[in-house]
């Protein structure tokens, strides 16, 4: 594990430190846990934009049309 010094405005620690005690968990984890998510999703709509422009707007359009034009049976309407 690294350790990783960061200043934060009183206001944000305060709220980090009150989020932790109600969890029941260590300020440490709390920053952790938020950090994981950020990066996660940041990773996320990377990942996503990279497949977008792999996409082949023909490709998709001929996959669509090889799909018979049916009423979709009962069981699929809600």
């Amino acid at each position: 594990m690294k350790t990783l010094r960061v200043k934060l405005p009183e206001s944000l620690h305060k709220q980090v430190r009150a989020l932790a005690k109600q969890e029941g968990v260590s300020v440490d984890q709390v920053v952790t846990t938020a950090l994981a998510e950020k990066l996660s999703a940041l990773l996320t709509e990377e990942y996503l934009e990279a497949r977008a422009a792999r996409g082949d707007r023909g490709a998709f359009e001929r996959a669509l049309a090889s799909v018979p034009d049916a009423e979709p049976e009962a069981r699929d309407r809600l």
